[in-house]
């Protein structure tokens, strides 16, 4: 044990935010340091197998939409989360505190503040969340999951560090696996709306795969995460098509997955596009349209980029496009291969290595 001192995260919301949080806590364990972490109810489904030694959940809320009323109470619900934040940190002591974004973070870094322990924050996103931007002056550094991050003021900047964004184990692992020759068999696809599926992807995707030639519809086979309301509509979409396909709501298997696929259609979440780059494969990225801030088109732009993916806005995402872009895979597979090569040249797979320098350093650890 390096301290007897723990590092205490704060993440939650979903598995984007708790993914990188996941793979620093496996990096710090990995060095001998304590980790616990503090979220809210809702991540506690993808926390239970969260390497801590121990997991706090506080109350959270989002102010962001709503009328007066639901924005009052959302705050009223974030300083009850202070408040017992506060309880857990004058309990713990911890050496330091490094929150992952979303509201849930919230709590823990304005307790962590007001106690006057050191405090750094993970922005993933290509550009800096509401919640990390209120944040923003209350910690020490801000490491950063791309190079670059956009609209940061000059202060922000100052803070900055880029570490990448850290990747679980299994991304590591799967990191491992060579690009797949396409040659005569199979294009395989698999299709992953992020930790809580999307819509668009259950509604375009397999009508797009309707409308390629017999031929080439023959030689698809489709991975398809869906949310579990439009399961059972994709599989039956498929299966009238007689497209060889797996659907299901969720994979524990992700990254073996993506390693496994000569192309991924998908949004363009932090941790999506980082875990892309790292294992290496090109990609069709559609970000979420209705972001307040527009991340995820920030994050597609970085990695498109390097040439490796292409980016569709949502209204031009047809099932003609994802028709025409398909039978263009058939047609250069050369050119799948380069995308793969570029997505891997743009990965940081040493991500977590990287910040858990900066928060030993920050912690005088």
């Amino acid at each position: 044990m390096t301290s007897d001192r723990c590092i205490l995260l704060a993440a939650g919301g979903t598995g984007g935010h708790l993914f990188p949080a996941e793979a620093l806590a496996n990096e710090l364990a990995r060095r001998g340091v304590a980790v616990e972490l503090v979220t809210d109810d809702r991540a506690l489904k993808y926390g239970q197998q969260f390497p801590a030694r121990a997991i706090h959940a506080i109350t959270s809320a989002t102010p962001t939409g709503g009328n007066i009323l639901s924005k009052a109470g959302a705050i009223a619900k974030l300083a009850i989360g202070a408040w017992q934040a506060r309880k857990l940190i004058k309990r713990l002591k911890p050496a330091c505190v490094v929150g992952f974004g979303g509201y849930p973070t919230a709590p823990p870094l304005v307790a962590a503040s007001l106690l006057g322990a050191p405090a750094i924050l993970h922005e993933q996103n290509a550009v800096m969340g509401r919640a990390n931007r209120f944040l923003a002056g209350r910690v020490k550094r801000i490491a950063t999951g791309f190079p670059r991050l956009e609209g940061a003021s000059a202060e922000i900047a100052a803070k900055a560090v880029h570490t990448g964004n850290p990747v679980r184990p299994a991304v590591i692992a799967a990191a491992q696996t060579p690009y797949p020759a396409l040659g005569d068999g199979p294009l395989r696809i698999l299709v992953t709306g992020g930790s809580q599926g999307a819509r668009v992807m259950a509604d375009v995707v397999p009508a797009g795969i309707g409308a390629l030639a017999p031929e080439l519809r023959a030689r698809v086979s489709i991975v398809q995460q869906a949310r579990g309301e439009d399961e059972a509509r994709v599989r039956e979409a498929y299966a009238q098509l007689g497209v060889q396909a797996e659907v299901a709501s969720f994979f524990k298997d992700l990254p073996q997955r993506i390693a496994d696929a000569h192309l991924v259609v998908s949004r363009a979440g932090a941790s999506t596009v980082c875990e892309l780059a790292v294992i290496g494969r090109p990609a069709i990225l559609v970000p979420y349209p209705f972001a307040l801030d527009q991340d995820q088109a920030a994050n597609a732009a970085e990695l498109a980029a390097s040439g490796a993916v292409i980016v569709i806005r949502q209204p031009d995402f047809t099932p003609e496009r994802v028709a025409a872009e398909i039978a263009g895979a058939f047609t250069d597979p050369e050119g799948l291969t380069r995308r793969a090569g570029a997505a891997k040249s743009a990965g940081v797979p040493d991500a977590a290595a990287r910040l858990a320098d900066l928060v030993m350093a920050t912690a005088q650890l």
